[in-house]
């Protein structure tokens, strides 16, 4: 870190992009699908484009149905977590914990029957959304890995800011036929200063809505370690009750979900059913939060034997707990209509694209001259962006591909899914290793584009329903997830037949992030 600030700030910049820029591009992605995490689990379980809408009026005869099949499945079970049909999921979904230990239950339901669901297993668009916060690890782990990655992704675009003097000359500069290291650079200025704000914030809220989990100590002090007397003195759950120690029956939820229906005006999405056959069971119902900034449930909270109301909380959070759930309203976006989606979406594609190109930019400002051969570590540093930049892409499509191919009633099928997933991850982070790089990114780059392409034949094939085969008479999201993964395979195809055509002229190696770059 010699020369001035500026010159520090660079140096800065360009180490703590490179640390954790393979998991960093990893999380931009994954997070960037999970602003369509509805959609992707929909066009994942095709079956759902065939069943039938709940009304609200037949909610509180389907959670009576859900009811019972739980006293049934998991009597022993001390908190039912029960998912009302939605517009876009019809389906009752379950989920229980016995105790400790024990691997938890879920299944599906028809609502109308209350048999299993005929549909296949997937974790759908879940799965990415849960990879973008925990990377697939225990999440405790992967929460403190993803925050420590926030936090120094924080450091970067700060420095970054303050080492780009000229950053408003950057925003309408792209010279993509100059040299590679040129373009990239311009390309890594513009996709950064175009959506910096974007940038900003979806790091800093990202840090901020898991900070009880880094910094717990004031809470832990303050509340002797009941962190749910915390949350519901903020006001952000109902207050908890401890099991009295007596059986009790409980009593038909169908009264408390016509109550909860009228006493709130949102969307039913659940209910929390807590120390159930209990003289002090719980019954909570959750509601789609309200259409603005802040991410806050509604709920009424009922006793389970009675049926009477305990709690109905409905806004009123106190300033602090307020200021937190504005900034995991902003973080998750759920308030955003289409088009503020959308435009949320093409932030993330440009954050994405970001740290791409900054990775890229790393090894190239690096390349040794024609006639030396590259280090070990610039050779791991090439395999691991070919692994990461066109290797997540290629996982992601044979995850999808893996939806269509497998076969609907394998046993743990959204574990294999995910296994292929990960299996053809590692297969593309390992394929460079053994390629000429110019050529590894080549085929790498073709090879993703001919899986998006692969997923959207074998959608056309395996759906019956797709619109393609009815002419036009299925549901309009097989088009659009189709036309998406065709753009993909455009644009990867694209980039692909660039790497190969373009040939390297002779040139004085400099670093990207030079004294004279510094003074510009």
């Amino acid at each position: 870190m010699k020369g001035g600030f500026r010159q520090s700030m660079a140096w800065l910049h360009t180490w703590s992009g490179l640390l954790v820029g393979w998991v960093l591009f990893a999380i931009f992605v994954t997070g960037t699908a999970s602003y369509y995490r509805a959609n992707i689990t929909g066009w994942m379980q095709p079956e759902l484009a065939r069943a039938t809408p709940v009304a609200p009026t037949d909610l509180p005869a389907v959670a009576q149905r859900a009811v019972a099949y739980l006293e049934t499945h998991a009597p022993k079970a001390k908190t039912w977590f029960i998912g009302l049909p939605q517009a876009d999921r019809p389906l009752l979904d379950l989920f229980w914990r016995t105790r400790p230990g024990e691997p938890p239950g879920h299944v599906l339901l028809d609502p109308y029957t209350g048999a299993e669901a005929a549909v296949r297993g997937t974790r759908g668009g879940d799965f990415l959304y849960r990879f973008h916060f925990e990377l697939h690890m225990p999440p405790l782990w992967g929460r403190w890995v993803v925050g420590l990655c926030g936090m120094i992704m924080l450091v970067a675009l700060i420095s970054g800011i303050v080492t780009h003097k000229r950053i408003f000359a950057d925003f309408f500069t792209f010279r993509r036929d100059k040299a590679p290291r040129r373009s990239f650079l311009d390309a890594h200025n513009v996709t950064g200063v175009l959506a910096l704000p974007f940038h900003l914030m979806i790091t800093y809220t990202g840090i901020v809505t898991l900070a009880l989990m880094y910094m717990p100590w004031g809470v832990t002090a303050a509340y002797k370690g009941d962190a749910q007397a915390f949350f519901a003195e903020s006001g952000q759950i109902t207050a908890p009750r401890l099991p009295a120690g007596q059986s009790a029956a409980l009593a038909p939820v169908g009264p408390m979900v016509e109550r909860a229906l009228a006493t709130v005006p949102e969307t039913l999405e659940r209910l929390t059913i807590v120390n159930q056959g209990d003289a002090h069971a719980t019954v909570v119902a959750v509601f789609e939060e309200p259409h603005g900034l802040s991410h806050e449930h509604p709920q009424v909270a009922f006793d389970g034997v009675t049926g009477a109301v305990l709690e109905v909380r409905s806004g009123g959070l106190e300033p602090a707990a307020k200021t937190f759930t504005t900034m995991v309203g902003l973080h998750e976006a759920h308030f955003a209509g289409p088009a503020l989606r959308l435009l949320f979406f093409f932030c993330g594609v440009m954050g994405s694209a970001m740290v791409a190109t900054g990775l890229v930019l790393w090894s190239l400002a690096r390349l040794p001259k024609p006639e030396a051969r590259p280090s070990l570590g610039l050779r791991l540093v090439q395999a691991l962006n070919i692994g990461s930049i066109a290797g997540l892409p290629a996982g992601i499509a044979v995850y999808f591909l893996a939806n269509r191919l497998l076969p609907p009633d394998l046993a743990d099928r959204s574990a294999w899914e995910i296994r292929a997933f990960f299996a053809a991850w590692i297969a593309a982070a390992l394929i460079p290793l053994a390629r000429p790089h110019r050529r590894a990114w080549s085929e790498m780059l073709m090879l993703v584009a001919g899986l998006c392409l692969a997923v959207v034949l074998a959608d056309v094939a395996t759906v019956e329903g797709h619109p393609l085969r009815r002419l036009g008479d299925g549901a309009a999201l097989f088009l659009w997830f189709d036309g998406a993964m065709l753009a993909l395979a455009v644009l990867f195809a694209v980039a692909a037949s660039k790497v190969a055509r373009h040939r390297t002229p002779a040139r004085r190696r400099a670093p990207i992030f030079s004294a004279e770059r510094a003074r510009a």
